[in-house]
């Protein structure tokens, strides 16, 4: 029980945090039986609780054990059915395998009694630009299982891809990948086997390159060759498959040359304040404008129900984006922290006001305020996502108007850098790598108005977001 309604007080949580959660591959998780859920690790403790609140199963995940050492997070993860797990950097190096056995036997446990384990094999969260060499925990987790349980562990990979990391209310992408039936003695060739192959798994469903300016490069690539409106799945896949095979081609002249244009244009972007959507689009003012009055008339619809509820939602946002960065040096870690100060204020700030009006004025009223608050809390979340997308608006249609002839200039470089980069791509790709989008080289990259691709787009093409303002700060 203790579980279910955490897990449900997480679900919130994380709906409230992001503004979309997009989760593939859930035909990839078994209904019953033994499962390891092993994903990237990119975002801290936001990352088990994605997989808690979207893969169906009851998951019991191993964390390393300095996080049980205050009462409230203990308690949380006691309740959620974490196994604390000692490691190497948090104790000075040395053998820890008498510190973990009882963990291990814990999971083993449940492995065989037909639950479900979470771990993150890279050991550690981080904001690299590619995976963290593996360690042998999940391997071995699966080969002793199968021993213990008498039959094979399923080993179910889980890709975690945030469009902006650090971001309140940006967009998530949660991919569980084709399992993996683990069975076998665990021996260290055979958990050398077992690591590799779910690292192959996992790069499968992430985007791994060996820096952030060529993360950025290819994702500008990427922008050129795909048709708009496209699925976070497909962004992530086309990206991967990009950031994959580059590394094969990189010394191509002509991809050497095409890198080197995609850099130019896009700092002739950068030094005018625009995006490649934005170019993409070629919206005219008149579209912009309408768009920007839809989205103030959105935000006059809202505001209302949201000012009542302001004072107890809006300085919590307010701190939780200033104390986030101050409060811890890792990058990884902000969205976390911002996420925790967010929500701990407001349930206090709502207890305390709920409690007050009870004590003072009643239960009625206060079931009231129960109910308005939240509602109040939703409203304000619209008022902030119109908002920002009302900046983006004018701030597109003062760029209009105020570079005419560069944004022309650079509409015609950018109709003609995607015709090229299609050119290469289909010289240069792997023979067996068949297309997402077909089409023919010549295409004009600049008319987008044949038939969208297959794949769920974006709710509101307003909403597309970009990868540059988080790779700017990389």
């Amino acid at each position: 029980m203790a579980y279910r309604i955490l897990a449900w007080f997480l679900r919130v949580v994380v709906r409230v945090f992001f503004r979309q959660i997009e989760v593939v591959g859930l035909e990839n998780v078994p209904r019953e039986g033994p499962v390891i859920f092993a994903g990237n690790h990119p975002n801290s403790l936001i990352d088990p609780i994605l997989i808690i609140t979207t893969c169906g199963r009851k998951v019991h995940f191993a964390a390393k054990d300095t996080l049980f050492k205050g009462r409230l997070l203990r308690a949380v993860l006691r309740g959620l059915g974490a196994v604390p797990l000692a490691r190497k950097m948090d104790k000075g190096g040395g053998d820890l395998g008498a510190a973990n056995d009882a963990a291990f036997e814990h999971m083993f446990g449940v492995l065989e009694l037909g639950g479900t384990i979470g771990i993150f094999p890279e050991g550690i969260s981080h904001d690299e630009s590619q995976l963290a060499k593996l360690k042998t925990g999940a391997a071995r987790l699966a080969l002793g299982g199968s021993q213990r349980a008498g039959r094979p562990i399923t080993v179910v990979p889980c890709g975690l891809v945030f469009i902006h990391p650090k971001r309140f209310r940006s967009r998530v992408l949660v991919q569980y990948g084709p399992p993996l039936a683990i069975t076998g003695d665990s021996t260290p060739d055979s958990v050398r086997t077992v690591t590799a192959e779910l690292g192959t798994a996992l790069r499968r469903l992430t985007i791994n390159a060996p820096d952030w300016d060529t993360v950025r490069a290819l994702d500008t690539v990427r922008r050129l060759y795909q048709p708009q409106e496209i699925s976070i799945e497909e962004r992530v896949e086309l990206a991967r498959r990009f950031n994959t095979h580059y590394a094969a081609v990189a010394a191509d002249p002509r991809v050497v040359d095409l890198m080197t244009r995609v850099r130019a244009y896009q700092h002739k972007l950068d030094e005018l304040g625009l995006s490649d959507r934005e170019l993409a689009r070629d919206l005219s003012k008149l579209e912009v404008s309408a768009r920007l009055v839809r989205h103030v008339v959105l935000v006059a619809w809202w505001l209302p129900l949201s000012v009542p509820g302001a004072p107890w939602h809006l300085p919590p946002l307010v701190f939780a984006r200033l104390a986030g960065p101050a409060l811890t040096p890792r990058k990884d870690v902000i969205a976390t922290t911002k996420m925790l100060i967010g929500m701990l204020i407001v349930l206090l700030a709502y207890a305390a006001t709920i409690t007050y009006v009870w004590w003072t004025v009643g239960f009625v009223w206060a079931a009231w305020l129960a109910v308005l608050l939240p509602l109040s809390g939703i409203a304000t979340l619209q008022v902030l996502d119109r908002l920002r997308l009302v900046r983006r608006a004018g701030g597109v249609l003062l760029r209009r108007m105020r570079f005419r002839r560069e944004v022309a200039a650079l509409r015609m470089e950018r109709a003609e850098l995607a015709r090229d980069v299609i050119r290469v791509v289909n010289a240069v790709k792997p023979a067996d790598l068949a297309l997402m989008f077909p089409r023919e080289s010549s295409e004009a990259r600049g008319d987008r108005s044949g038939p969208r691709p297959s794949g769920r787009g974006p709710e509101n093409p307003d909403d597309e977001a970009d990868l540059d303002a988080e790779l700017d700060k990389r």
